[in-house]
């Protein structure tokens, strides 16, 4: 399953993005861990020290690499500079699966060792001082997107992204990549506004979302989220001394989470795995060819002097891992 965290910047999004994958990691599930943030604060919440998290790997760097990985012996792309960040896979492209060593992992992924299991880590890396005027984050996030298009995973397996904040999210069809989208959201009129945004985007496009209160202190929180996201409230999240050790730099194993916060991780478990069975693979690949010529047209063509709808494969279908032939 694919699950994205959403939400305003300082909502909590990371920790609990974080919270996540720890109990998945608990969970025995195999879990890759993306950190497409402008503000790269993932590694940290899972543990890295200062250093540590200063040298993840960049995926915007290894961009070139990932390409050509990815392109494998598809006729529709000549080269790796015809690929954009929406070029989707056809018939001889290679794909990417959870639970397997490739170039691109061997490049930009990192393991982590948890408490109760262990994951990789994966960073798009930060917006610096040498990408102002020449380059916008988005072309960073964009190798993230890439990964995902040509990604197939199978139940029980987990891509868990915690997001760019605010409605950054919709500056390309990244956010139609998802199982399910996990919206954290402080009980707070601004805490509730990127709700509204996300909700109005993603209702064409029939994505999964559930909101997760964060900061929640009682029944009147409850309460004023309930009344401002209605049936889309999945779950609360209050006070934690765990998560304000794990700030300090100096978490417990994470066994001793609080019960409470145990089991509202559970629920998202569960809303994610129920999503599994929703999953459609031709309209993902309907989408990701929709927002593919859609670049294509509105920037695409003119940066690579190539018609990149003819990129397109008419009859590939994103498949599952069973079924999707894999080239050598």
């Amino acid at each position: 399953m694919k699950i994205a965290f959403v939400g305003k910047g300082g909502s909590g999004k990371t920790t609990l993005s974080s919270l996540f994958i720890r109990h998945l990691a608990a969970n025995e599930a195999p879990v890759v861990a993306v950190d497409a943030d402008i503000n790269q604060h993932l590694g940290a919440a899972l543990g890295l020290d200062e250093a540590e998290a200063a040298a993840l790997p960049a995926m915007g760097a290894h961009l070139p690499l990932i390409k050509n990985y990815l392109r494998g012996s598809n006729p529709r792309i000549p080269s790796a500079e015809m690929m954009i960040k929406t070029t989707p896979p056809g018939e001889g492209s290679r794909l990417l699966r959870v639970c397997e060593d490739n170039p691109v992992y061997d490049a930009c992924a990192v393991g982590v060792r948890l408490d109760d299991g262990a994951i990789r880590l994966m960073a798009t890396g930060p917006f610096t001082e040498s990408d102002l005027g020449v380059s916008c984050y988005h072309s960073k996030v964009g190798a993230v997107e890439l990964c995902l298009n040509h990604l197939v995973d199978g139940p029980e397996e987990y891509v868990v992204v915690d997001m760019t904040a605010g409605s950054d999210s919709f500056a390309s069809g990244m956010f139609t990549r998802f199982d399910m989208t996990f919206l954290v959201a402080e009980p707070t009129r601004r805490g509730v506004s990127v709700y509204r945004q996300y909700k109005e985007y993603a209702r064409d496009f029939g994505v999964a979302l559930k909101v997760v209160g964060n900061k929640v202190q009682g029944t009147d929180d409850i309460d004023f989220l309930r009344d401002e996201v209605g049936d889309d409230l999945l779950v609360t999240v209050g006070h934690s001394p765990w998560v304000r050790a794990m700030e300090k730099g100096r978490p417990p194993r994470f066994e001793q989470l609080e019960a409470e916060n145990r089991m509202s991780l559970q629920v998202l478990q569960n809303a994610a795995e129920d999503s599994y069975g929703h999953r459609d693979w031709e309209r993902y690949t309907r989408q990701m060819v929709h927002f593919h010529r859609k670049n294509a047209q509105s920037w695409g063509n003119a940066k690579t002097g190539a018609d990149l709808a003819a990129q397109v494969d008419p009859a590939f279908v994103l498949a599952e891992p069973a079924a999707a032939a894999q080239p050598g």
